[in-house]
């Protein structure tokens, strides 16, 4: 389950929105708020992507991805 806590955190310390992810996954806005809010599931892919996105090390991966 993803820890939105730390993905909030890292997205507010990297200056990116929840727009930008949308950019990136070629999702509505709505979409991915449901995504980082749990309503709606986040696939590996979709974890992976995000991951980039924000530079998280690959060791930080489970801590922010599956808390």
């Amino acid at each position: 389950m993803i820890n939105v806590e730390k993905v909030k955190a890292r997205m507010k310390e990297m200056k990116m929105t929840q727009k930008d992810v949308a950019d990136v996954w070629n999702v509505a806005l709505p979409t991915v708020s449901q995504k980082l809010n749990r309503v709606r599931p986040m696939n590996l892919d979709e974890a992976e992507s995000l991951a980039r996105l924000l530079q998280i090390r690959d060791e930080e991966f489970g801590v922010y991805f599956f808390a």
